[in-house]
């Protein structure tokens, strides 16, 4: 009698099952900031990267594993007992604990932009188990959140062993992202202008949707309405320029990606982290500059934008230029782009100079 009453009064103390997945759905969330701001953990060992890789890999198999049990036995009834969900919430907390520690002992000297890979992968693995427990504890019994939280955290483990080993490959990956980025936008910004109507679309969309709406714009929330719908002529005529500085700017990433790809030597880390630094900014402000060209246009605004992508676009150059991954600086394709760069600003300086000026 006196063992059957032992797991019964320690289940009494524990709270119940629920209760303990909420607690435990805090203590992941408390942890996420420490890692978006966490250092690497000084050591005097030698880094050992085969060793990181593997239990990097070890440890998101860990991950996926509670977060697989932990799924199953809270989909279905009965729960869990408290102690039963006490030894789950453990497994959970440890595994976290474990990648987050892996994370910790990648070295800055490895590469900043690699590091922040990883980190983005720990966050998403991180953040994906804690998003699993909550929608657990709101709706334990079988439901679709639970799978589609569970498939979150599986997917974000089955990328750890995607992440690419050394910095030079994680900067590839970071310029190509960039590159597909600033394609987009330049496509985007092409389609419009080939259409003769920015909102072409979106305009023919809210047209359908309020065809029983006989010409009457103001019902049409959200939508501009009379000039505001199109460019003027000045405003096609400031375009072309806005358009070839995008293109420039796909031009500049391509070739910035060639020249590491070609060129890039994995133990200059701190070179190759400059280059995706700046690089990463150009996407960011070709966006602007397509987000400031929709009517009613501002000229001075497009003025501004185009000349911070300038200068973003020859500081990416300059820092490329500097480097190893440009053995011979003289090369010709840095100076054309500089020029080609400037000639586009000069033409949008002069179609904005009235404008400026009043």
């Amino acid at each position: 009698m006196a063992s059957a009453a032992a797991p019964a009064a320690a289940d009494a103390t524990l709270p119940p099952p629920l209760e303990q997945l909420r607690h435990l759905a805090g203590e992941l969330r408390f942890l996420l900031p420490g890692v978006r701001v966490g250092e690497a953990r000084e050591t005097t060992k030698e880094f050992d990267r085969e060793a990181f890789w593997r239990r990097l890999r070890e440890a998101a198999m860990a991950v996926s594993r509670a977060a697989t049990t932990l799924t199953e036995v809270f989909s279905r009834l009965p729960l869990p007992s408290p102690q039963e969900t006490q030894k789950f919430s453990e497994q959970v907390h440890a595994s976290i604990k474990a990648i987050i520690a892996v994370y910790y002992s990648l070295p800055k000297d490895q590469g900043i932009t690699l590091r922040k890979l990883v980190r983005s992968a720990t966050l998403d693995i991180v953040d994906g188990m804690a998003q699993l427990v909550e929608v657990l504890y709101i709706t334990p019994t079988q439901s679709p959140e639970n799978l589609i939280s569970y498939n979150s955290v599986w997917e974000a483990c089955q990328q750890v062993p995607r992440i690419p080993r050394d910095n030079k490959a994680a900067a590839l990956l970071v310029l190509t992202k960039s590159v597909d980025l600033v394609k987009d936008a330049h496509e985007e910004m092409e389609q419009a202008v080939e259409e003769c109507d920015p909102y072409y679309g979106l305009l023919s969309d809210i047209e359908e949707d309020n065809s029983d709406n006989h010409g009457d714009e103001e019902d049409i929330l959200g939508c501009p309405s009379n000039r505001d719908s199109y460019w003027s002529e000045e405003d096609q005529e400031l375009i072309i320029p806005c358009l070839a500085l995008v293109r420039a700017s796909k031009a500049c990433l391509k070739k910035i990606r060639l020249s590491v790809a070609e060129n890039g030597k994995k133990d200059q880390v701190a070179q190759l982290d400059d280059i995706v630094d700046i690089s990463d900014e150009i996407s960011p402000s070709v966006d602007d500059l397509a987000l400031s060209i929709y009517p009613p246009v501002c000229h001075p605004t497009v003025r501004i934008n185009c000349a911070k992508l300038v200068s973003v676009l020859k500081k990416a150059l300059e820092i490329t230029k500097a480097s190893h991954v440009t053995p011979q600086p003289e090369d010709s394709w840095i100076p054309l782009l500089i020029n080609a760069v400037d000639h586009c600003m000069n033409r949008v300086k002069e179609l904005t100079q009235h404008e400026v000026e009043l």
